[in-house]
């Protein structure tokens, strides 16, 4: 076990010891390899430096209290990225050779992996790049995958709290049928400068998107998706240019197991007004409770609660942290447990 004081990690970059990578050559997946290289070393035509071909995801390990070391939901996290690759065109990660990574990758730095009750875990970040030269826009014939973890703390500071989120207008995260459906970094690159100007340098946790055809209806955060709750109903937006969030997806399942009611359709922005609780989600945060919505453009905020995370989120949260920790029956087989670290 590493000597770091993992109940007070930021949400950021940690070196470990060991990566795993494989190449794709000659129209086929080689054998995974070893690395303790932090660098990449790639053509200077590769086509993720000119055209964006580059995909990732975002996946986490748990050390459970039984000290079991748990993985949630992989393979919703190879499929993302199978569909991202298909999206942009590049050569797809099979099944087997993405599990063999990140059981590989795991086990190489298995004392990075945080104990039980800190807070903290151990993130995962696969990686799919086109390495092959190309000055042509076109695909490029040759691919890089690959996975490093890095033991993270909560993504907010203060963890599960409710903090304020604030709607730009000026930007759009994606248009209705574009890459806004892919985990692909070309959208992210496009949320800097919204979440900086909207953001107001940590004045506002994250920034909210409207349609980008009518900017009309809520459609994602910049690095998470958007739940409102009133009525015993969780209700998350539809919309074609959002990415789908594996954690949204487990909530959606998880409300109806306590009682809820699921709705997924187009959210106005009037609506917001009326939803007794809201939040963003994904993998890194989790659940990151609402406190309020700010619309400066429009002079109009919207407050959910009394400023603290409201019942229906908090017993979502406990529920799903207690799959991935192993405190609370896994019905739905989500965790896939590594044996003997």
């Amino acid at each position: 076990m590493q000597n770091i004081d993992w109940a007070n990690l930021t949400f950021g970059y940690y070196p470990t010891n060991y990566n795993v990578r494989c190449y794709f050559r000659n129209g086929q997946w080689g054998e995974l390899e070893i690395s303790s290289d932090t660098s990449i070393n790639i053509h200077m035509a590769a086509t993720c430096l000119h055209y964006g071909q580059e995909a990732f995801e975002g996946m986490k390990a748990f050390r459970g209290k039984d000290g079991k070391v748990r993985v949630f939901r992989w393979d919703e996290n190879c499929k993302r990225l199978q569909r991202s690759a298909q999206g942009i065109m590049m050569a797809e990660v099979p099944d087997a050779l993405f599990k063999e990574a990140v059981e590989k990758v795991i086990r190489l730095n298995a004392d990075y992996i945080p104990p039980y009750e800190t807070g903290a875990s151990l993130y995962l970040r696969p990686l799919l790049i086109g390495t092959g030269a190309r000055v042509g826009v076109k695909p490029a014939d040759e691919y890089l995958f690959m996975i490093f973890v890095t033991p993270v703390g909560p993504y907010f500071k203060g963890g599960f709290m409710a903090n304020p989120y604030v709607i730009t207008r000026k930007y759009d995260r994606a248009a209705p049928l574009g890459t806004g459906t892919y985990k692909v970094g070309g959208n992210y690159a496009a949320s800097l400068r919204p979440h900086v100007e909207a953001c107001h340098g940590g004045q506002y946790a994250c920034e909210f998107y409207l349609d980008a055809k009518e900017k009309k209806y809520i459609d994602e955060a910049g690095a998470a998706n958007f739940f409102g709750i009133k009525d015993n109903t969780y209700i998350t937006p539809q919309s074609t240019s959002i990415l789908p969030s594996i954690t949204n997806k487990s909530l959606m399942q998880l409300a109806e197991t306590i009682g809820m009611k699921v709705e997924r359709r187009p959210i106005a922005e009037e609506e917001l007004a009326t939803f007794e609780e809201a939040g963003a989600c994904g993998t890194a945060a989790v659940i990151s409770p609402i406190s309020r919505i700010d619309d400066p453009e429009n002079g109009k905020t919207y407050t959910f609660g009394d400023g603290k995370p409201g019942p229906w989120s908090l017993k979502l949260y406990n529920k799903l942290r207690g799959i991935q920790y192993g405190t609370e029956p896994d019905e739905f087989g989500w965790t896939w447990v590594i044996e003997g670290i």
